[in-house]
């Protein structure tokens, strides 16, 4: 849905046009635009209106609470959040990835393949592939998952069984394949039986010629028109992500690495647990959602963006052969060291979609997935820093806890909050590029959620703040036309537009 909003009180009598919300994707934002009158775009943004505030409730709760309570930020990524803080409350009871139980570890491993297979089949198939098989100004009814299952019968129903069986993996580990219950302070509550394991096989190789299916697809609607795909949306940025000593992809564990545009390593196998020294977040008056950059480089150079695009520009090989190489192909279709489309966040995200089925295959035939011993224990200590590859990018946990166990402090930087700026300079360029100077119409204004959407954004993870938010309040009469504005700033003041 969009529409014009036009008031006297905007600079220069500009219009506003405001698409709210954005669809397709998880949680709750909008874009606006101010316009001039020959339709030239003056400004866009991208905001995020819902807040969840996860950060302060879990204040006061007993840590061992933590990777249940906080799977509840997201129905879709529920496993990120809680494999996350599993991996910060094992510090609390002095374990390390390094000390964890071998076949706790490769359980949580398994756990997460899952999720990402999962989650990547859920959002290339359900929520980007209307886009890409229609055409980004296709009719709206064409845009959706039902479509796609009657005109490409083949391609929809892979999705939908790519996903059940990412799922099935969950179920199988945690119980549950939403909000179960499998990872707790020093390893994993449950073993991993012979006929769960047996069941999990039968499907597998048909898992994997289907990831490989769809890595093939993207590579075809992404080589079909490359100036145009390479182009849209396409910002350069720095890269963020975990990355194996060797240098592998690692979704699990592993160091910090950051790349800048042209390719050249700022940073390497950084240990996340002293993430504070090299990130701070910015707190904006327009949006719920922080804004985090590299300290070293200041808020206007320092931005970065994480997930599938930035894992595959920072790693220096994948482990499983298969989506090596893909990989490669991938890269060889670039002009430079690093790929910075945009819509080629799809391409990689299928990539590790193909990585994690492979990595599945080979966790379900290691004998140490069956292991009984799961458990351990340590000194104990009083703060806890658990850092993940979740499908859409690195994902932060960080907690306090006093000597009663209780939550004193928390602070998480989710994946989404790291694409932050990448998704608003994005939503820039489209509407630079193929808006300005034109008359809108939905099919038009849908460019802005493509570009969006190739981010894969949960904006409900992403909407957490640190004491007092700043908000504007506006007020309208029944015309559209402000009547009062109100801004409370972040030292609690508030102040009216027109004093």
């Amino acid at each position: 849905m969009y529409e014009y909003l036009e008031t006297a009180e905007q600079p220069e009598n500009l219009k506003r046009v405001a698409v709210d919300p954005v669809s397709r994707v998880e949680g709750h934002g909008k874009v606006s635009l101010l316009l001039d009158e020959n339709n030239n775009i003056k400004q866009v943004r991208l905001h995020i209106v819902e807040f969840r505030g996860f950060e302060k409730f879990i204040q006061g709760r007993p840590y061992w609470e933590l990777p249940v309570l906080v799977q509840r930020l997201c129905g879709i990524c529920p496993v990120s959040h809680h494999l996350a803080a599993a991996k910060a409350i094992d510090q609390l009871v002095g374990i390390d990835p390094a000390t964890l139980p071998v076949s706790a570890d490769k359980l949580r491993r398994l756990l997460h393949f899952g999720q990402v297979l999962q989650s990547h089949a859920l959002h290339f198939f359900h929520l980007a592939s209307p886009d890409l098989l229609y055409g980004f100004e296709s009719d709206i009814g064409k845009r959706n998952i039902l479509a796609v299952l009657g005109d490409y019968p083949d391609i929809g129903l892979q999705g939908v069984k790519l996903r059940k069986y990412g799922q099935e993996v969950i179920r199988m580990v945690s119980g549950k394949r939403i909000h179960g219950s499998g990872a707790v302070a020093g390893g994993m509550n449950k073993a991993l039986s012979r006929a769960e394991r047996d069941y999990l096989l039968e499907d597998i190789a048909q898992i994997i010629n289907w990831a490989e299916a769809a890595v093939a697809l993207v590579k075809k609607v992404h080589t079909s028109n490359p100036s145009y795909y390479d182009n849209f949306a396409t910002i350069r940025s720095n890269y963020l992500g975990l990355i194996k000593p060797s240098g592998a992809l690692e979704l699990y564990h592993g160091g910090i690495r950051v790349k800048n545009e042209r390719g050249e390593t700022l940073i390497d196998q950084f240990d996340y647990c002293h993430y504070t020294d090299i990130i701070h977040e910015e707190v904006r008056s327009w949006s719920y959602m922080k804004f985090p950059f590299l300290t070293s480089l200041g808020t206007d150079m320092g931005w970065y963006r994480v997930g599938p695009l930035a894992r595959i520009n920072n790693c220096d090989f994948i482990d499983t052969p298969l989506a090596e190489s893909a990989r490669m192909d991938f890269k060889q279709h670039a002009d430079e060291a690093i790929v910075h489309s945009t819509l080629a966040f799809h391409w990689a995200r299928m990539i590790e979609l193909l990585h994690c089925a492979e990595s599945i295959r080979l966790l379900l035939n290691d004998p140490d997935i069956m292991g009984a011993e799961l458990l351990a224990k340590g000194e104990r200590r009083f703060e806890g820093i658990g850092v993940i590859e979740a499908p859409r990018g690195a994902l932060f946990h960080h907690y306090q806890v006093d000597e009663n166990d209780i939550v004193t402090k928390a602070n998480l930087i989710v994946s989404t909050t790291s694409n932050n700026m990448g998704m608003n300079e994005s939503v820039r360029q489209v509407a630079a590029e193929y808006l300005s100077g034109r008359e809108l119409t939905e099919p038009l204004l849908n460019n802005l959620e493509v570009a969006i959407r190739a981010y894969d954004p949960c904006l409900s993870c992403a909407t957490h703040a640190v004491g007092k938010m700043p908000l504007q309040v506006e007020l309208l009469d029944a015309a559209g036309r402000q009547i009062d504005h109100l801004t409370r700033h972040s030292n609690g003041k508030f102040e009216r537009a027109n004093q």
